[in-house]
Formats: C-alpha cells, structure tokens, sequence
C-alpha cells in the first residue's frame, strides 16, 4: 500500500510538472513572436527616423516608439545589404556601430533567431529578452531539482524498507539462537551420560566427535545472536583461527573414495588482527565450504593460506583445484540469493564479503586462476 501511495504520489507531481514546463514553453514561444514583431516595429521606427522628410509629429512618435522598443529589453541590430551594422538596441555590451564586436554579436543574434529582411531597412536581427531567457532555463533546472528529489526520496524509501527487513531478520536469527538454546543444552546433558558409560573406543571415538559438533552447533547458535549487532574490536589470532576451521573441515571430509586434502600454510604465525573472532571464523567456514562443494563428487585439495605483509596487512588466500567459477558468472557470486547450486541459498559469499568489507574493511577479490577458484582476503593493517 505505502509503495503504491508513493508511486501515485511521484506520478502526479511528475505530470505537474509536466505541465508547467509545457506551459511555460508555450509563453515561451508567444515571447520570441512578441520579439520578432518588436524587432520589425523597431525597424521601422528606424527607417523613419531617418527619413529627413518627416514632419516634427511624425518624428516625436517614432522616437517614443523607439523608447518603448528599447525598454522592452529585445537585443537588436540592423545591417545593410553589405552587413555592415546601421542600428543596435539592448545590447549586453557598451559599444559604437563601428566596435568590431557589434558585427561578431551579429552571429549570436542569428544562431538564437533567423534574421528577418525588411525591404528599405536592411537585415533585423535580433535575440531574447531576459524573461524569454529565464523562462527557457528555469523551468529545466526546476524540473531536474524535483527529479533528484524524487529520487533521494525513492532511495530513503528503499533504504528504510531495507532496514526494516534487516531488522526482522535480525530478530528473527536471535530469537532462533534462543531457541535453539534448550535443545543444545540437553545434548550435552546426554553426552555427558554417554562418557560416564563403559562403551568401546569407536564409540568413545564417536562421542569425542559428537562432542566437537555440539560446541560448533553452539558457536553458530551465537553467531546468530551477534547478526545486526556492531562487530568487537578485539586482537585475534587469524592463524589459529584457520588453523581451528581447517581441522574441523579435516576430519570431515572424505578420506577414501574422492579423498579432499586440506592444507595450511601459516607464514609468520601468530599473525595478529584486530576483528571479531566469531565473525572471521564464520567468514573462514563459508569459504572452506564453499571450496567443499566445488569438489563435490570429485578428489582434490583446498588450501588455506595466511601470511602478515611488510606493511601489515593480513592476506588470506583460500584455494581449491576444483573446475572452477566461469566468467559468465564471475560478476554475480557475491549476490545475495546467487548460486550456481540447485539446493543453494547463495548467502555463504555475500555473508562472507559483508563480513570482510564492512565488519573489518578489508577487501575479497576473486583471483583468476587457470584450475579452480581461489579467494584472495585482504585485512588492513
């Protein structure tokens, strides 16, 4: 409703304003006539001022013509058959007949009108007013003011609409966190129970696993708890935490058939930033997932590279020998709701961009590779 209000509103203006620059052309074009007719008169006023003939009445008439002419603001100026200027009127310079620039304004005059031929006179020609001036410039720079504020408003109006949703989602992820609170807290009840019970070392194994994905299913229930509210500031260690990442995803992945290697390589570690570990560490997981599902079906090896430049700056690269994102749609993987998946919800790159970009201020830039993919991450010092 509020969006079809706005539309029917930004629609009427524009036709009201439509309108008056309609309007104001058409005033517009009734003055360049009403100049044209001054700009004959005053050419005959011309010629009889200087015929020596005339009586004394005729003479005072046509000098108060002129008078009139002159005040009604229309640059004028008449020239023989040979071009040279015989009369002037409302020029925007001070000038004589024989000032060069009189004969140059003569060109000015015949690009804003066509010149007129008066028989006995010469050549009329003459320009616009100052009020035809305005009335040609004011109404366009009217019109452009009211579009860009038409469009400020149209952008605040998304603007707040998406912060809105933003709101709800962010909501809605915290209060799922709440949620979710219970049920984890009841797992870890019974694994608690699990470890008490005399069991063989698979399933002691299998509980030590279990174990591992219940403290994850708790991080990510605090990851939701920590969307849409500002990022910590706090020193991290960016090799520990891929160090971290990297074997969870390890004991994971498949290691017989299609077997997926994951390698670190951790130059200079510790390397120290300064961010919000919870979100570096989803930022991290959504990469190696994503590098995951290139190799779905398939062998290969994902490599997670970290290093502190000489300025200080902190490059993370995450690399796989996967087929590879084609250019058609290199363009589009950082877009919400974009993937190449059937079963995708195209979140884990734009989360992963929010995250680096605008929690850390860094930078993520596909790199072009002639095997697989590879992101290049760039935290600054």
């Amino acid at each position: 409703m509020r969006r079809g209000a706005f539309f029917v509103v930004a629609t009427g203006i524009l036709l009201l304003l439509g309108s008056y620059v309609l309007y104001t052309q058409r005033v517009v074009r009734q003055l360049r006539l009403e100049a044209a007719r001054s700009s004959l008169i005053f050419a005959q006023v011309y010629r009889g001022l200087a015929d020596r003939d005339a009586d004394p009445t005729a003479l005072a008439i046509f000098l108060d013509l002129s008078k009139h002419i002159t005040e009604s603001g229309v640059p004028l100026i008449i020239t023989d058959a040979k071009g040279v200027p015989t009369a002037k009127a409302n020029l925007p310079f001070e000038s004589t007949l024989e000032d060069p620039r009189v004969r140059d304004y003569v060109k000015v005059l015949d690009a804003t009108n066509p010149p007129v031929a008066e028989s006995e006179v010469g050549t009329v020609h003459y320009g616009h007013t100052p009020l035809v001036q305005g009335l040609r410039i004011i109404p366009a720079a009217q019109a452009l003011m009211l579009i860009l504020l038409l469009g400020a408003a149209l952008y605040a109006y998304r603007a707040r609409d998406r912060a809105e949703q933003q709101r709800v989602w962010a909501g809605m992820a915290r209060e799922s966190a709440h949620q979710l609170g219970t049920p984890l807290s009841s797992l870890s009840g019974w694994l608690e129970l699990l470890r008490e019970r005399d069991a063989d070392d698979l399933a002691q194994k299998a509980v030590s696993h279990m174990a591992v994905d219940l403290e994850r299913l708790e991080r990510v229930a605090h990851r939701f708890e920590r969307i849409g509210r500002p990022p910590r500031r706090e020193k991290v260690d960016i090799a520990a935490i891929a160090t971290s990442v990297a074997d969870y995803f390890r004991e994971r992945v498949p290691t017989l058939a299609h077997a997926v290697r994951i390698e670190t390589r951790l130059e200079g570690a510790p390397i120290e930033m300064t961010g919000d570990p919870v979100l570096l560490e989803w930022a991290l997981e959504a990469l190696i997932k994503n590098a995951l599902d290139a190799l779905a079906g398939r062998s290969g090896t994902i490599r997670v590279d970290a290093a502190l430049l000489p300025e200080g700056a902190v490059r993370l690269v995450i690399s796989d020998d996967g087929p590879g994102i084609s250019r058609e749609v290199r363009r589009r993987i950082f877009d919400a709701g974009f993937s190449t998946k059937s079963a995708g919800w195209g979140l884990g790159l734009s989360l992963t961009r929010r995250i680096v970009e605008e929690a850390h201020r860094g930078s993520i830039t596909l790199l072009p590779t002639e095997k697989g993919a590879a992101f290049e991450v760039i935290f600054p010092a």
